[in-house]
């Protein structure tokens, strides 16, 4: 068989795609760790492996790959296609729509808890809370416990969201938990745990699960030795991507999957984990190889194609600082004479100005604003650059904002479909019936626990007298459930619940015509998918971008800058880059230097910034900021330091300069600014004589 194919692979990539080829049927290969730097071509390297698998006779259906987005997923299943395509032929197509197993790891498993619902003690007809209604559902058993109404301030919804999240996926105790990173609710332990429990019991009672859950119920299906057996014995081969961004939880999902990594591969670069406040941890990936008996092959992928020679000799500077880390330094044919800079400014206006300045003296040069980008460490970094590139009318997009599922009317659509599908769902009834005139929370409250405890409870729904100043608007609401729950064809289902809402969504939101706009392409995109159930599976999993979000892409333009943290920069690359604020006190940011493992994360930030960069590299250090209420006396102005991930000995492979820069007099202006000098001077005595 040709193996041409494979011949655009470097040496490195090539090992890494054809290791256990030989055991391609059987999955019996040992397990392989990838270290992948930045823009080494992982991605392409992934693909290939997958292809080379199925080419040497994997079953696709027996191929699990999980990566961290469901559109990475679907992009890695067209580059297998394309690859396949070159050696298969014409049976391509068969062979990699069968890749059937290729999502998130909560795609994933919400898919394989389906299937073994009735056997772990679950209602397949579950369905999933977002964070948001995850966040409301805590919030009415927070209030029905009395403590909203404590003395002292009890934690907010999100921030009891957070511990619970932060437990689960750290498998940590609770206690440990709050005093590492939650100290300031220590005092309450005993009340959260309370309230975790009642949260437990109200999801298991409305057949719902969240987030968290898909992974949690997962993992304890794992740890039943039958079940575990069972499920692993569905895959041949288990290969994740971005390994360095799992959580414990995660880690022991593909140890149950996997005890003895046969046929596991994992991708991933320790040196761009920047993701603990998700509960990832960099443990998973450095003890990966040791996890094994003999220990996992480890292949590392340095060479980069996307940056410069001196971008990557700074950014290896900055990395080899690290007190732990697999040893790798980038490495690119791509050379360049022009060194990152190391930019000072006097103050945060300077550095806005710097930073439009360079950007349109980029675009005159033929750099178009899109191959451009702004990061920082923080989102709240940008706002004196924002204010500045309004006034100079330079358009840009910053990433954050909005979700699509985090739009009022979105919601107020999905839980309609949501409720339909499991009518015991609380949150979804308690937010579809308030929107109905009449209907406030406390009859909503008393609707939903008349119904709750019937087997039937739609069609006890069908016999509550309609609530008083609700008239006819309660007898469509019903009969809208009653024809979405019958499923008189998917999609059509979701034209019923719009057609229903959208009198609704004009009495109450004043830009209803955009809002129609999201809920018309909502109706496109559930015409992609199967069934009323996969639909909102997946879309609550990963949703896409809302078109009325505010954050979104200006709308007379077509070319724009980007503004982005570094955490949404991770897998992105420009031409340009700049990274705001390289000061102690921003990165690393003085939250994030209680401990040595938090810095640590900080300085990968930073490299992670700097190796977005393909062309050029602009480092900006304000000399002081201007702080609001955060001194006794007052506002003030603070000095700051260059960042301690660029000690002196790192200098060389920067430019240093300072901007605005000065151009020195020649002596002819010498002469005459003295003789200016004399002049003012003598009239100046003059004046007195």
């Amino acid at each position: 068989m040709s193996l041409a194919y494979l011949d655009k692979l470097n040496d490195a990539q090539r090992r890494a795609v054809e290791h256990g080829a030989a055991d391609a049927k059987t999955g019996d290969s040992g397990p392989l760790l990838v270290i992948a730097g930045a823009g080494s071509g992982k991605t392409n390297t992934l693909a290939h492996r997958v292809a080379h698998l199925i080419v040497n006779g994997a079953d696709p259906r027996r191929i699990l790959l999980m990566t961290f987005s469901r559109r990475a997923a679907s992009e890695m299943g067209k580059r297998v296609e394309r690859i396949c395509g070159q050696v298969l032929g014409a049976n391509a197509g068969v062979m990699t729509d069968a890749l059937a197993w290729a999502g998130t790891f909560h795609g994933i498993g919400a898919r394989l808890m389906r299937i073994y619902a009735e056997q772990i003690g679950l209602d397949p007809d579950f369905t999933i809370h977002d964070r948001e209604d995850s966040a409301d559902l805590m919030n009415l058993i927070r209030h029905e416990l009395g403590f909203s109404k404590t003395e002292s301030r009890f934690p907010t919804k999100g921030t009891c969201l957070a511990i619970y999240s932060r437990v689960v996926n750290s498998e940590a105790a609770l206690g440990e938990v709050l005093k590492t990173y939650f100290p300031w609710c220590a005092a309450w332990e005993a009340q959260l745990r309370e309230l975790f429990g009642c949260y437990v019991e109200a999801k298991q009672t409305q057949n719902v699960l969240d987030y968290d859950d898909l992974l949690l119920y997962w993992a304890q299906t794992m740890s039943e030795p039958l079940l575990a057996a069972d499920i692993g014995a569905r895959f041949d081969h288990v290969l994740v991507d971005e390994y360095q961004d799992t959580n414990r939880l995660q880690s022991s999902i593909l140890m149950g999957l996997k005890p003895g990594g046969r046929g596991l591969t994992v991708v991933g670069d320790d040196a761009q984990s920047i993701y603990s406040f998700r509960a990832a941890t960099i443990r998973n990936i450095l003890d990966f190889p040791k996890s094994f008996e003999p220990p996992a092959d480890i292949i590392t992928l340095d060479r980069n194609y996307r940056s410069t020679t001196t971008i990557l000799a700074a950014a290896n500077g900055v990395i080899d600082l690290a007190r732990e880390r697999f040893t790798k330094n980038l490495w690119t044919e791509r050379q360049s004479a022009e060194r990152p800079r190391l930019v000072s400014v006097r103050d945060e206006t300077e550095q806005a100005n710097y930073v439009c300045e360079t950007i349109l003296e980029n675009r005159e040069t033929g750099m178009t604003l899109k191959n451009q980008a702004v990061l920082f460490r923080s989102s709240n970094h940008s706002g004196p650059l924002e204010v500045e590139l309004t006034r100079r009318n330079i358009p840009f997009v910053k990433f954050g904002g909005l979700k699509f599922l985090d739009s009022a009317h979105v919601k107020d659509l999905l839980a309609a479909l949501r409720f339909a599908q499991n009518p015991r769902d609380r949150v979804a009834g308690f937010r579809l019936m308030q929107l109905i005139p009449g209907v406030g929370p406390q009859t909503a409250g008393k609707i939903l626990d008349a119904i709750a405890t019937d087997p039937e409870p739609l069609a006890a729904l069908q016999e509550i007298p309609a609530p008083p100043r609700s008239g006819e608007d309660w007898t469509t609401f019903v009969a809208m459930l009653a024809s979405v729950r019958r499923g008189e064809g998917w999609p059509s289902e979701i034209g019923t619940a719009r057609n229903w809402y959208e009198p609704h969504l004009e009495r109450i939101h004043e830009d209803a015509d955009t809002r129609k706009a999201d809920l018309l392409q909502l109706e496109q995109i559930a015409s992609g998918y199967a069934s009323r159930e996969r639909f909102l599976t997946e879309l609550t999993l990963d949703p896409p971008s809302a078109t009325s979000d505010q954050a979104g892409v200006p709308l007379l333009d077509d070319d724009y800058l980007i503004l982005s943290t570094i955490h949404s920069a991770k897998g992105q690359e420009w031409r340009s880059v700049f990274v705001l604020n390289c000061v102690d006190g921003c990165i690393p940011s003085d939250l994030g230097v209680g401990t040595s493992a938090e810095i640590e994360e900080e300085r990968r930030l930073l490299y992670v910034a700097m190796t977005r960069a393909k062309d050029s590299l602009h480092l900006v250090t304000p000399q002081r900021f201007f702080t609001h209420g955060q001194h006794s006396q007052g506002d003030r102005h603070v000095y700051a330091a260059r960042t301690r991930f660029i000690p002196a000995t790192l200098l060389q492979f920067f430019e240093t300069t300072a901007w605005p820069v000065v151009e020195p007099m020649s002596e002819a202006e010498k002469a005459a600014r003295k003789q200016v000098r004399i002049d003012v001077t003598a009239r100046m005595r003059g004046m007195w004589r």
